[in-house]
Order: structure tokens, then C-alpha cells, then sequence
């Protein structure tokens, strides 16, 4: 994961200037070619959720690491239109449908709040490596001139090799086994809910029923909108807060740079503990209710801002930031609960699919941000963070209603943690294939 988020991080703070260096087109045709593969690849996913069933969460994560590697070894080559649009729909398949196969190998291996502890180091790691990443290009940039952007991406190619040849190290789980598991995590012979009956039904086809069991799926639906609504908040970060600071409060533009620097820190740093604090307050979707509740907050306090509009510089900097830190805060505690939560109401049969559809929520999201907040945006410019928060409520909102009719084992994980592996047996109860993580991990 950290050999991963390094190597992202060398091309994604500098993406278009990147493609720019890299393949030699203009930027107007690089914009249109990379999200016309953007929305490609989101129609894509449900082959990669499929695929992950069908092949296992293992070999679809390192077959990814290597189109991956593959594609962005190929990109200085892309010099044409043609082959810089196929370069850009297989990398685009690779990074959208890499998250469902990451979530599924996470589902295999960990048991109980392991899971909210990996999805957290996960995300820790995303962005100490977007970071340094980000240094290590910069330097390189500055070193080798235009020279620099060509390294980055052969750097990054073999940042995807590396990572696969160590993800190929981490053992096989039996499928029996995973799938044994991962039932167990999912429910209990004792709830007669719509999300048991699912999951149950799941298992004994073997997968057969594909995506209309994930359709069928209320509750699972309900998670995938609620996580829809709530991730136009991840959004506002990156895509409504430069512009708004600039424009609206008339901040410099270094003050965004420091605002995302403080989001960076924040993440590497606080992720594992703020996860674990998150973990008290009751039931995963409790905690991912109120990680959205902090969105809301930021979002309404960026309104109030931009309705008070202070004139010192001071005022509006401490203010940006303070609310930069609130809605960090909410991306902490929402994650992982809601990314736990996904896995974990996945019957192991149909994991790969039920997180592919649940994937698509985020790349939705992604997608339609920017032009639904600029449209917002030209009408007043408070309106796109009222929406965030209205979003935010109503995801949470949502998501509490949802922790009455998914099975307890889903809500909250059991005590005992425990990963899968072939050929060993657990100490403490004794079932083959299953080893306690370190506590260190």
C-alpha cells in the first residue's frame, strides 16, 4: 500500500501538467480523453466485481498492480491521440476497479474491527505516500527539468511492480475457507432481516445470482446512497475550497496549498487513532453517521463564512483552516466504519460485486462534483457547501436507519480478530486456516 500511494503520488498533484510532458498532446485533448476513460472505466466495474468473484480478490489485485504498471510504463510512448486514449482507458480500469478488488483481499483477511483498523492504516498510508510522493517528483522536476515528469512515470510504473511482487507474498485464503468467514461476518442464524436472507441466499448459490442479488439488496442499496451522498464531501476538498477561498473570501492561493497540507498530515498521522476512538461510539454505522455530521458542520461553518465574509486576513485564514480540520475529522471517522460496513454486509460469495457497485458510488461522486458545484458556484457561493451539508445529514440520517435492519455481526464486529491462511490453525479456537493478527500490525 505505501509502495503504491508514493508511486500515485509522483503524477496526481501534477496530472495534467504530467500527461502534458509526458505524451506531448495539447491539454484540451488530454482533459477530454481522460474523462472520457474516467466514465469508461466506471462502466467497467461491474466486470471487475464479477471478475473478483469468479477469480478471487488475490489475483484481480495483482493483475490491477500490473496493468497499472504496465500502462503507466507505456505513457511516454503514448504520443498520438489513439495511443494515448487506450493507454488512458486501461489505467483508468485499472485505478477505478483497484479499490474493489483492495476492499474484497481486505475482506478475506480480516476478521472483526481488524477490518476499520486496515481500512485506516489503508488510508494513513494513501496519504503519507501522496506526499512523499509528491516530494520526490518535485525534486526530480526540479533536477531534470522536463526529463522529470518521463522518470516520475517510469518510477511509477515500477512502484505498481514492486507493490505486487510483496501483495504476492501475503498468503492465498482457500476459498471454502474465506467463504466460511466471511458468512460468519455477515450475519447470524438468528436475524430474520432482509440483509440475512440475502446473504444466505448468496452462499448457497455460489455467487449464481450475480447482480440482481445486489440489486435485490435494500439495505446494501441504502449503504451505497447513503455513501453517495456523504462522498460529494470528500469532493468539496480538492475541487469547491480553492475556488472559493480565492474568489469568494479573497484568500491567497498558498492558503489553499496549507489547507491541504494540513488535510495530508492529518490523514497519515491520526487516521489509526481517530479509528479506533471512533470505534466507541457503538455501531459502525453510528460512527459513519457521525464522521457525516462533521461534513455537515464544516460544510454549514464554510457558509457562515461566506456570508460574514471577514476582511482580516487573519480571521479568514484561522477560520479556513479550523473548518479544513473539521471536515478532515469527518472523512477520519466515516471511512473506515463505512468502508468496514460494505465489506462486512457483502456476502463472501458476491463480495466482488457488491463492492463494485458500492465503488460506483465514489466514482459518481467524483465524477459529478465538479460541474455540480460549479453550476452552484456561479449562482451564490455558498450554495454548494449548504448542499454538502444537506447531503451529509441526509447520508447520515440514512445510515442511522439502516442500523435497524442490518444483522448485529454487520453493525458491530466481533471481539476476537482473526486472518485466514492456508494450513494453519487458530489458537485460540482452534478453526483451520486462521491465524490473530499482531497487535502491531
Amino acid at each position: 500500500m505505501a509502495i503504491d500511494s508514493v508511486g500515485s503520488g509522483m503524477y496526481i498533484p501534477f496530472s495534467l501538467v504530467f500527461f502534458r510532458h509526458v505524451t506531448g498532446l495539447p491539454l484540451t485533448a488530454i482533459g477530454a480523453v481522460l474523462t472520457a476513460a474516467g466514465f469508461a472505466a466506471m462502466a467497467v466495474l461491474p466486470l471487475v466485481g464479477t471478475a473478483v468473484d469468479r477469480f478471487g480478490a488475490r489475483r484481480l489485485q495483482l493483475a490491477l498492480y500490473v496493468l497499472r504498471g504496465l500502462g503507466f510504463a507505456a505513457y511516454p510512448f503514448a504520443g498520438s491521440l489513439p495511443a494515448f486514449a487506450a493507454v488512458a482507458l486501461l489505467t483508468s480500469i485499472g485505478d477505478r476497479g483497484f479499490p474493489v478488488a483492495q476492499q474484497a483481499r481486505i475482506g478475506e483477511l480480516a476478521r472483526g474491527g481488524q477490518v476499520e483498523r486496515l481500512q485506516a492504516i489503508a488510508r494513513s498510508l494513501a496519504n503519507a505516500g501522496l506526499g512523499a510522493g509528491t516530494l520526490l517528483a518535485s525534486l526530480m522536476i526540479g533536477l531534470l527539468g522536463d526529463r522529470g515528469f518521463t522518470a516520475a512515470a517510469v518510477l511509477n510504473a515500477a512502484s505498481f511492480f514492486a507493490a505486487a511482487l510483496l501483495a504476492r507474498r501475503v498468503p492465498a485464503v482457500p476459498r471454502a475457507t474465506g467463504a466460511a468467514g466471511a458468512a460468519g461476518a455477515t450475519g447470524d442464524k438468528g436475524d430474520k432481516g432482509d440483509r440475512g436472507a440475502t446473504g444466505d441466499r448468496a452462499s448457497r448459490g455460489g455467487g449464481r445470482g450475480g447482480y440482481r442479488t445486489v440489486l435485490a439488496d435494500r439495505p446494501y442499496l441504502g449503504l451505497t446512497g447513503a455513501n453517495f451522498l456523504i462522498a460529494l464531501g470528500y469532493s468539496a476538498l480538492s475541487v469547491l475550497l480553492p475556488v472559493f477561498a480565492v474568489n469568494c473570501l479573497g484568500a491567497p492561493q498558498s492558503l489553499t496549498g496549507a489547507a491541504f497540507v494540513v488535510n495530508t498530515v492529518l490523514c497519515a498521522t491520526a487516521g489509526v487513532p481517530v479509528a479506533r476512538l471512533a470505534r466507541r461510539v457503538g455501531s459502525r454505522t453510528r460512527a459513519a453517521a457521525l464522521g457525516a455530521g462533521f461534513f455537515a458542520l464544516a460544510g454549514l461553518g464554510q457558509a457562515v463564512l461566506g456570508t460574514v465574509r471577514p476582511h482580516a486576513l487573519p480571521v479568514v485564514m484561522g477560520g479556513l483552516l479550523f473548518l479544513v480540520v473539521l471536515s478532515t475529522v469527518g472523512e477520519l471517522v466515516h471511512n473506515p466504519s463505512a468502508s468496514a460496513l460494505s465489506t462486512a454486509a457483502a456476502p463472501a460469495a458476491l463480495r466482488g460485486r457488491y463492492l463494485a457497485a458500492y465503488q460506483l458510488s465514489w466514482s459518481l461522486a467524483k465524477t459529478v462534483a465538479p460541474s455540480l458545484f460549479t453550476l452552484l458556484l456561479a449562482a451564490d457561493a455558498r450554495l454548494p457547501w449548504l448542499l454538502v451539508a444537506a447531503t451529509a445529514l441526509a447520508g447520515g440520517a440514512l445510515l442511522l436507519r439502516l442500523g435497524r435492519r442490518l444483522p448485529a455481526a454487520v453493525l458491530s464486529p466481533a471481539p476476537t480478530v482473526t486472518v485466514s491462511t492456508p494450513g494453519s490453525a487458530d489458537v485460540s479456537t482452534g478453526v483451520p486456516g486462521r491465524h490473530p493478527l499482531p497487535a502491531a500490525c
